[in-house]
C-alpha cells in the first residue's frame, strides 16, 4: 500500500478517510454506506418475496410486490452508485484498497443490470403470473450483492475507506478530560 503523500502532499490512507466533496457525507459519515440499504433491504425482501410466491394460490400479491421491490432496489442502486463513485474518487490509484473498490463496483454493476433485466422480464409477462427467468435473474444478482457487500466491508473495516481516523475513535474512548 502507498502510504507516501498524495497529490496535496497528505498522506494516501488519511486522505481516503476524509469526503471528495460534501454531497459524499461529512467526515466519518459517508452517505453511500447509508444510501446502500435501500437496494440491499429492497432485493432482500424481494427474494422473500419471490419465495413466497412460490408456497401460496395467491401469487400475484408477491408477483407483483417482487417487481416493485425490485424496481426500488434499482433506483437505489443508481444513488448509491453516485456516492461510491464519490468515494472512490479519495482512494489512491495502484492500491490494494483501488483494485478492491473496482472489483466491488464491478459486482455491483453486474447485479444491478441483472436486476433490471429481471425486472425487465417480469413485466413483460402477463401481470401477476411468476416468471421462473425473472427469478433465476433476480437470484443470482442477490448473490452477487452478497460478494459486492462482502468487498464493501474489506474497504471499510479492513482498509478504512471514509472511516475516521483512529485518533478520532480513540476519542470515543476516552474520559473527557483524556480526549486530544
Amino acid at each position: 500500500m502507498s502510504t507516501g503523500p498524495g497529490p496535496n502532499g497528505r498522506d494516501d490512507l488519511v486522505r481516503s478517510k476524509h469526503p471528495a466533496t460534501v454531497l459524499a457525507g461529512p467526515y466519518g459519515h459517508p452517505f453511500h454506506a447509508t444510501v446502500v440499504m435501500i437496494p440491499i433491504g429492497a432485493w432482500t425482501a424481494s427474494v422473500i418475496f419471490d419465495i413466497a410466491s412460490l408456497f401460496t394460490d395467491d401469487r400475484e400479491l408477491f408477483v407483483v410486490g417482487a417487481q416493485w421491490l425490485i424496481a426500488i432496489g434499482v433506483v437505489g442502486a443508481v444513488v448509491a452508485a453516485v456516492l461510491g463513485l464519490l468515494d472512490l474518487r479519495v482512494i489512491a490509484p495502484a492500491t490494494k484498497a483501488r483494485r478492491t473498490a473496482l472489483t466491488h463496483l464491478g459486482f455491483n454493476l453486474a447485479a444491478v443490470v441483472l436486476f433490471a433485466l429481471s425486472w425487465i422480464v417480469r413485466v413483460a409477462g402477463p401481470e401477476g403470473d411468476l416468471s421462473v427467468l425473472g427469478i433465476i435473474l433476480a437470484w443470482v444478482a442477490f448473490l452477487l450483492v452478497g460478494v459486492s457487500g462482502f468487498l464493501g466491508g474489506e474497504l471499510a473495516y479492513r482498509y478504512g475507506v471514509r472511516v475516521a481516523e483512529e485518533q478520532t475513535q480513540r476519542n470515543g474512548f476516552l474520559a473527557p478530560a483524556d480526549r486530544r
